[in-house]
């Protein structure tokens, strides 16, 4: 009898233990276990991603898109409602594709650990379900992954927290985030790999802003100039911002436009927005026609304010794009057509803008910082700017507004001889369809003669450029290229195998930025074509002194020429190698080739043997 009753006591325990209901799976992110002291390293991350698609699968897919320098694999997550992950498919459905990339400057966090609290919302707890209602999400949690674990305490200086971070630049020491044009680097290459295959409508870079103080929290930049196709530029401006700056405004986070000010120091005088190059994500997503924002998390609010911010502007984002789903894939759709559509046919009237600037015009803004109290430094014999928690609300000019500065007449296509391997294949990366000549041809054919190259002393992003980097002398002027190019009209001869790329293709604009050398971030201005300024055949001074004088002698108005160059260049005249070398231009055997771009611009493919 006692051990019936043992028996029927372990019953019920038993029963009402497997009677009482499962704890909840802990679903909460790395860093939201820890209170945003910290974020989770590469291992835990993905740890937390193949744990969520293992959840959701048949909404996830997780796909390795390219390898780091240092061989971690590239991760991305595909988020899908229904399961639908064929890019193809999804595009004839009008569904659209969102790219959200995380920690191009691994020390910037905020993106990823926003990100996964938004899949798990999305997938798990099924808070935020209706973001994917219309919406693919094809999400980037670490792509500067070497960079990322370069992990430690000391790597950004200017950053309120998490307690350690990963470093700004990839294993090669290279700017992720400068490498979209020149495609240096094995991530940009498996990053261009991604956009090619799916064709992103929306584009996202997750950043953390240095700079001046101030109360925002949650900064943003989108693209709507004269570069950007218009109905892409009035949703931008006149849709997107102003329910951003709502949404994002009503969840209690302070939200701004992202711009530089004129003086840091002094507010007041007003702040700019800053010409956006095809070397970063945005600017590149432009040439693409496609739209993108830049997410810029103010770098001195605490953790947890900025991964919540980041987390409200992606959510706000995701609504619009689900609602006006249409509305932005058709726009989409008409912006490459039109990039095709003149690629078709050659028209001298046709101006493509290869550089803005802003204009004069501003709107008023209202900022709100804080008081800035400004003493003498000892320390650095500056005047020292010291932010009070004081806050301050002022009216200030805010230029936004800009205009082509430099625009050139589109070819029908470029013509690259073969030996220019590394031009040819940043092309390809870009995915630009071309095609090969079948034998030599010669022609007449438009392209550049450059002149007075003026190289960057320092190696700039692992090249010797052709550009002065940094923040310009003037708001919004940028980059200036450090040589003179004009057009010409040469008869080339182009070898068999030469690389034709036809401007009747939606990547058209890229190829025009590349091989346009005043662009800025042309192949010449990134160092691609160096060689050819270089002279390698000189004259010995006794051979040219006696050539030099026999020139004098038979012809007046090259004697006119010299002496006139003496009494007006002091320099020219106290060199005795730049007078021989006078003589030398001007005589046969200078190198006909020295400056000589060697792409060229055809208005016609008639005669052109191209490979069917």
């Amino acid at each position: 009898m006692f051990f019936m009753r043992i028996l029927l006591a372990v019953f019920l325990v038993t029963a009402a233990a497997l009677a009482q209901p499962e704890p909840a799976a802990d679903w909460r992110t790395p860093a939201e276990k820890s209170a945003y002291r910290t974020t989770p390293r590469y291992d835990e991350t993905m740890a937390y991603v193949r744990r969520l698609a293992a959840a959701a699968s048949g909404q996830v897919r997780t796909e390795v898109f390219g390898r780091t320098g240092e061989g971690r694999e590239l991760v991305a997550v595909v988020v899908s409602r229904d399961g639908v992950f064929d890019p193809e498919a999804l595009h004839r459905a009008g569904r659209p594709i969102v790219l959200l990339q995380n920690a191009i400057h691994a020390g910037e966090m905020d993106g990823k650990d926003a990100c996964l609290a938004l899949l798990r919302d999305i997938l798990i707890t099924r808070e935020k379900a209706a973001l994917i209602e219309r919406a693919v999400l094809v999400v980037v949690p670490i792509y500067n992954a070497d960079g990322h674990e370069r992990f430690g305490p000391y790597n950004r200086i200017n950053q309120n927290g998490p307690e350690a971070m990963g470093w700004r630049t990839n294993a090669s020491n290279l700017n992720l985030n400068r490498d979209y044009m020149k495609a240096d680097t094995p991530e940009t290459q498996a990053f261009l790999d991604l956009w090619n295959r799916f064709l992103p409508d929306f584009f996202v870079d997750n950043h953390v802003t240095d700079g001046l103080d101030h109360q925002y929290d949650t900064t943003y930049a989108l693209e709507a100039g004269p570069n950007v196709f218009p109905a892409l530029a009035d949703w931008q401006k006149n849709v997107l911002a102003p329910y951003l700056l709502k949404s994002v405004g009503a969840s209690g986070h302070k939200i701004s436009p992202y711009g530089e000010f004129i003086d840091p120091a002094d507010p007041a005088q007003g702040m700019y927005q800053g010409e956006n190059l095809p070397r970063y994500s945005t600017g590149y997503a432009v040439l693409q026609n496609r739209p993108g924002l830049l997410v810029e998390m103010h770098m001195l609010k605490d953790y947890p304010a900025r991964v919540t911010g980041n987390y409200e502007i992606m959510r706000a984002l995701l609504e619009v794009i689900n609602r006006d789903a249409d509305l932005l894939t058709t726009a989409n759709r008409d912006a490459d057509a039109a990039t095709i559509a003149v690629g078709k046919t050659y028209d001298p009237r046709a101006r493509f803008p290869l550089r803005l600037e802003l204009t004069d015009q501003a709107e008023p803004f209202f900022f709100r910082g804080y008081h800035i109290r400004r003493t003498a430094s000892e320390i650095s014999g500056a005047p020292r700017v010291e932010y009070t928690r004081e806050p301050m609300e002022l009216e200030i000019p805010y230029r936004s507004t800009f205009r082509v500065r430099l625009a050139v007449v589109p070819p029908v296509a470029y013509i690259i001889p073969p030996q220019w391997k590394d031009v040819i294949r940043v092309l390809e990366a870009h995915g630009l369809r071309l095609k090969q000549t079948t034998e030599p041809w010669t022609d007449e054919v438009e392209t550049y003669r450059c002149q007075n190259p003026k190289w960057r002393k320092e190696p700039f992003e692992g090249r010797q450029v052709l550009f002065r980097p940094g923040i310009a002398d003037q708001p919004g002027s940028g980059d200036q290229p450090w040589v003179t190019c004009r057009a010409v009209h040469e008869e080339l001869t182009f070898p068999a195998g030469s690389a034709v790329v036809l401007l009747d293709q939606r990547a058209a604009k890229v190829a025009i930025h590349f091989l346009e050398p005043q662009a800025p971030d042309s192949a010449v201005a990134w160092g691609f074509f160096n060689a050819i300024f270089e002279q390698k055949e000189y004259a010995e001074d006794y051979v040219m002194e006696k050539m030099a004088r026999d020139m004098l002698e038979k012809d007046a108005k090259l004697r006119e020429e010299f002496e006139r160059r003496l009494a007006s260049d002091k320099a020219f005249a106290a060199s005795p190698s730049a007078r021989l070398d006078f003589f030398f231009q001007r005589s046969p055997y200078r190198d006909q080739r020295l400056g000589l771009y060697p792409v060229g611009r055809l208005t016609s493919l008639e005669g052109v043997p191209l490979a069917r």
